[in-house]
């Protein structure tokens, strides 16, 4: 029977290198996987900050899937990866898991659950609710504290920010904006490091 499966974590705790890892694994032994990206810091590609990479098919957010899935029938698609799924759109997801059930296709979808406002991303929240497994992963990123880090802060021009567009597509490099995996006592203090905003509270 196929499945939809769900593994998201926080930034940088390797959602897109277990992708990578699994569909070179599958693609071993088949010829059948197809990995897709919904957003990857780098278009056309699944990066991982770990050095490896590959091809994937680009899908943009939003975008009707029915020219997807004609073509994944016309290749006999019987898996495929995706890659930044928090980007897709609520219709996107249901579309996915119409792979699933009316094609027998398993797809095994990797992203984020909640943004830098700690709501969760439409996509994620749907796949919440319909995926048949939805797992966190064991490796998990830890705020400078030494803490699980369970929150993706925004951080423009040195302050920790909890309002504006959700999606901002981009890497994630030091920067102007980027953004930093903090714990959720120095995700609310704004503490992006042991000095700083928020220090004298400790």
């Amino acid at each position: 029977m196929a499945e939809l499966t769900f593994t998201y974590g926080t930034m940088a705790a390797g959602k897109s290198t277990l992708a990578l890892q699994l569909c070179w694994q599958l693609r071993e032994s088949r010829n059948d996987v197809v990995l897709w990206t919904f957003g990857d810091r780098t278009s056309g590609l699944v990066t991982s900050r770990i050095g490896i990479e590959a091809q994937a098919e680009a899908i943009e957010p939003g975008a009707d899937l029915a020219p997807y899935r004609d073509s994944l029938r016309d290749r006999q698609v019987r898996v495929v990866v995706i890659d930044e799924v928090q980007f897709a759109s609520v219709e996107q997801v249901d579309a996915l898991a119409h792979l699933v059930d009316e094609d027998g296709i398993d797809v095994h979808a990797f992203g984020l659950s909640a943004d830098f406002r700690l709501a969760l991303f439409p996509g994620s929240a749907r796949l919440f609710a319909i995926a048949d497994w939805a797992h966190e992963l064991p490796l998990t990123s830890t705020c400078w504290c030494g803490r699980r880090g369970r929150c993706n802060a925004r951080v423009v021009n040195g302050v920790v920010v909890r309002e504006g567009d959700q999606l901002v597509f981009g890497d994630v490099a030091p920067g102007a904006t980027h953004y930093q995996v903090l714990c959720r006592t120095h995700y609310w203090r704004g503490q992006l490091g042991p000095t700083g905003p928020g220090a004298a509270r400790d």
